[in-house]
C-alpha cells in the first residue's frame, strides 16, 4: 500500500488557526459503514450514542513545553522544547537552533527564573539538558512555558487552556488528543445520563505524532512510541461494557491506539503501562474498538491511515472531498468527524 493512496487535496485556508468559542458547536461529519454522510453539530452526538455503549477518553495532560530563553554568555535566542523527562531535574529536549547548544553551555528563562546547561547530545541531534530553579518546577514551567502547537498552527493561542481537554489531567504530553477537544462538562454530563459509561485512559502524545510517512511503502514506516497507562478501574468499565453487548467508542486516535495495543483477542483488556508504537492502517483487525470520534487528519498522515483501517479507505477519501467541499475546519482546532459502526 503506498503512501500516495492517502493523498487528498486540502485548501490552505481550511487548516483552522484558532479553537471555537464554544467547544461544542463544531460541526461534526457523521460515516456510517456504508459509506453515508449526515452533517450535524458536535453536541448532536448525543443521538449516536446508546445506553450501553462505553465512551474511551485520553485523560493525558498538554505540558507547556516550549521555553523561550537566551544564552547565558551571548544573549542570542534560544528555543528548547521538552520531550522527555529523564530524572527530576532533566529532560531530553529538542533546541533550536541546535548548532548554537553545545555541551556545557548555559541557559536563563524568565529573567533568570529557571536556569539550565546543556550536558549531552544525543543520537538524532536532541539534548539533554539540566534544569536549575528554586520552587515547583511544574509551577515555574506553567509561568514561562508555552504550548507546543503544531507546526501548521501560525496563530498566536490567546488561551493555553484551549489546547486542553476539559478533562485533562495526567501531565505529559507534547500535543494534545485533539477529538477531546469539542467536549465540554456539560456534554459529559448528558452523555452519563443517558446510561453511557466514561472510562479514561492515558496515552501522552509525542510529537512523532506530527511526523510525516517518508516511505513510499507504508509498511516500512517505523512508528514513533508512545507511554499509556490503563488502570484497572478503568479496563472493568470497558470490559463490562463489550461483555454486556455495547459498543467501544474511542475518542481520538490515541484511546484507539492504547486500546488495540493492549485487547486480547476476544476484545477485553486487563490493566497495563508501557510504551506502543502499533501502526494500524488498512487490513487490520480491530480487536476492541467498535466506533471513533476523531477530527480530521493531515493527507499521507499515520492518522488518515488509521482512520481508513476502521471505516475503509475510499469511504475515508470520500468523506473528506465532501469535508473539504463543505469547508469543514481541519486539524487540531478543526471539526470533528464520527465513524459509526
Amino acid at each position: 500500500m503506498k503512501k500516495q493512496d492517502f493523498y487528498f487535496e486540502l485548501p490552505q485556508e481550511l487548516i483552522a488557526q484558532e479553537p471555537l468559542k464554544d467547544r461544542a458547536s463544531s460541526r461534526l461529519l457523521v460515516l456510517n459503514k456504508q459509506g453515508e454522510i449526515k452533517h450535524r453539530i458536535f453536541w448532536d452526538i448525543l443521538d449516536y450514542l446508546k445506553k450501553g455503549d462505553c465512551l474511551v477518553i485520553n485523560d493525558t495532560k498538554v505540558l507547556p513545553a516550549r521555553l523561550i530563553g537566551q544564552k547565558k554568555d551571548t544573549g542570542a535566542k534560544i528555543e528548547v522544547l521538552l520531550l522527555k523527562r529523564k530524572d527530576i531535574n532533566q529532560w531530553e529536549t529538542l533546541v533550536k537552533p541546535g548548532k548554537k547548544a553545545r555541551v556545557g553551555d548555559k541557559i536563563v528563562f524568565g529573567g533568570g527564573k529557571l536556569e539550565a546547561e546543556v550536558s549531552e547530545i544525543i543520537e538524532g541531534g536532541n539534548r539533554i539538558i539540566q534544569f536549575y530553579y528554586h520552587g515547583v518546577f511544574e509551577e515555574i514551567l506553567d509561568e514561562l512555558g508555552q504550548m507546543p502547537l503544531p507546526p501548521y498552527i501560525t496563530h498566536h493561542l490567546e488561551d493555553k487552556n484551549r489546547y486542553q481537554t476539559v478533562y485533562a489531567k495526567q501531565e505529559g504530553s507534547a500535543a494534545a488528543p485533539t477529538a477531546g477537544l469539542h467536549f465540554t462538562p456539560e456534554l459529559l454530563n448528558e452523555i452519563q445520563k443517558k446510561g453511557v459509561s466514561i472510562a479514561y485512559i492515558t496515552l501522552h502524545v509525542g510529537l512523532g505524532t506530527f511526523r510525516p510517512v517518508k516511505t513510499e511503502n507504508i509498511v516500512e514506516h517505523e512508528m514513533h512510541s508512545e507511554y499509556y497507562i490503563v488502570e484497572q478501574e478503568q479496563a472493568d468499565i470497558i470490559n463490562q461494557a463489550k461483555k454486556e453487548g455495547g459498543r467501544i467508542i474511542a475518542v481520538g486516535t490515541t484511546s484507539t491506539r492504547t486500546l488495540e495495543s493492549i485487547a486480547d483477542e476476544s476484545g477485553l483488556i486487563k490493566a497495563a503501562s508501557g510504551w506502543t508504537n502499533i501502526f494500524i492502517y488498512p487490513g487490520y483487525h480491530f480487536k476492541i474498538i467498535d466506533s471513533l470520534i476523531t477530527n480530521f487528519h493531515l493527507p499521507e498522515s499515520t492518522l488518515i491511515m488509521l482512520v481508513s483501517a476502521l471505516a475503509g479507505k475510499e469511504n475515508v477519501l470520500h468523506a473528506y472531498d465532501v469535508a473539504v467541499a463543505e469547508k469543514y475546519r481541519f486539524f487540531s482546532f478543526g471539526d470533528a468527524m464520527f465513524i459509526e459502526r
